[in-house]
């Protein structure tokens, strides 16, 4: 998929902070604009709600397997519960993981240097 983005001048002090941090990431300017989207929409967010965000399960999956968690598999995660119903594939389960955990490091770093 291909997306135009359109700016001002005013915006190009953006643009090259875009660039900056691709540069030091090793990422292009389209990745840096999804990593910054995804984790300005999945901040604060829990497993199974970035789950539902991607696609992977539905509200009714997550009440589920969250009422197998409370009721049966008390020292399960989630995520271990929903592999082993089968409602996930693991490379979906890794990547919401790589998400929560990449949120997860950000708000510690942010609270480290305040």
């Amino acid at each position: 998929m291909q997306t135009t983005i359109y700016y001002s001048e005013q915006d190009a002090y953006l643009i090259r902070q875009l660039d900056l941090k691709g540069r030091r990431e090793r990422k292009s300017r389209s990745a840096v604009i999804l990593s910054i989207l995804e984790e300005y929409f999945e901040r604060e967010k829990r497993l199974g709600e970035i789950l539902i965000d991607m696609g992977a399960i539905s509200y009714p999956d997550l009440a589920r397997n969250l009422e197998l968690q409370e009721s049966k598999f008390t020292e399960k995660r989630l995520g271990e519960i929903l592999l082993e119903q089968g409602a996930i594939d693991p490379n979906v389960l890794e990547r919401a993981l790589v998400i929560q955990g990449r949120n997860s490091t950000e708000e510690k770093m942010t609270s480290m240097a305040l």
